[in-house]
């Protein structure tokens, strides 16, 4: 099937997502996330656009980026085959390091621009990682909250603040108000269908859920244990668009133990 012709921004903003191949980490260890943040600054530096925010997971990220009428797939051709040749040579691996291409949306507006930096802020909490926005190291969140130098940061918070008052403080006030408020939009990510194509996918899948819940356990657990299996499974059928048939072989349990699961 041919791919989608990628939708345009006429603002130049875009909120991108780049995830690993195969749902598989991108970012090891500390030293990862801080050498992409490194090559993401170099990159900007060099090209002349501007990030609004992002946010680095383990598995998957995502920017507020506006190109500056640079052209999107340049930007991210660039970063992510930086990113991919020192991620492969220092954990001496080959192969892909993300899935496909980027995934990306148009942003066309003020009030969904600032939606998107929530959202994207939000992502560490959505993941059960942390309860606040702020304890999150690796997201530009914090950036928001001391006011820098122009020029100095990674991100440029002026342009965001700016849309919430001319007074510093009192922008800084409303956006931690508006970070806590719940979100109704609906936002760029990847379908789960569309990820979970093979067992192992669903497992690493799995794996990502239960370390977010700060829950270790084997695959050999989830079978004996009846309590845990439950949640699992009404998980994975809340959450996923995955046939109870998947379920079931990513678990490695019979069909009608799904099916008996009461949602």
């Amino acid at each position: 099937m041919p791919r989608q012709p990628r939708k345009m921004s006429s603002t130049g903003i875009y909120h991108v997502m780049l995830r690993g191949n195969e749902r598989k980490k991108i970012f090891i260890d500390d030293e990862d996330k801080k050498s992409f943040l490194e090559f993401l600054k170099s990159k900007r530096i060099e090209k002349g656009f501007s990030i609004y925010a992002y946010c680095l997971m383990d598995t998957h990220l995502h920017l507020a980026i506006d190109t500056k009428e640079q052209e999107l797939s340049v930007i991210m051709k660039g970063i992510a085959t930086r990113y991919a040749y020192f991620y492969n040579e220092k954990h001496r691996r080959v192969g892909h390091v993300f899935q496909d291409r980027f995934k990306s949306e148009p942003i066309e507006d003020d009030s969904y621009l600032l939606a998107v930096v929530r959202y994207i802020h939000n992502n560490p909490i959505k993941a059960q990682i942390v309860e606040k926005s702020a304890d999150y190291i690796w997201s530009s969140y914090r950036s928001y909250l001391i006011q820098q130098p122009s020029g100095e940061d990674l991100v440029d918070t002026a342009f965001i603040l700016d849309l919430l008052s001319n007074d510093r403080k009192k922008a800084i006030e409303k956006f931690k108000r508006f970070s806590a408020e719940v979100e109704n939009e609906q936002f760029l990510d990847y379908e789960e269908e569309d990820l979970i194509r093979t067992i192992e996918e669903g497992r690493e899948y799995l794996k990502s859920h239960l370390k977010g819940l700060k829950i270790n356990v084997r695959m050999e657990d989830i079978k004996e244990d009846l309590q845990l299996r439950q949640e699992i499974i009404i998980h994975l059928r809340g959450n996923t668009k995955l046939s109870q048939r998947k379920i079931a072989d990513i678990l490695g349990i019979d069909k009608n133990i799904v099916e008996k699961v009461k949602t």
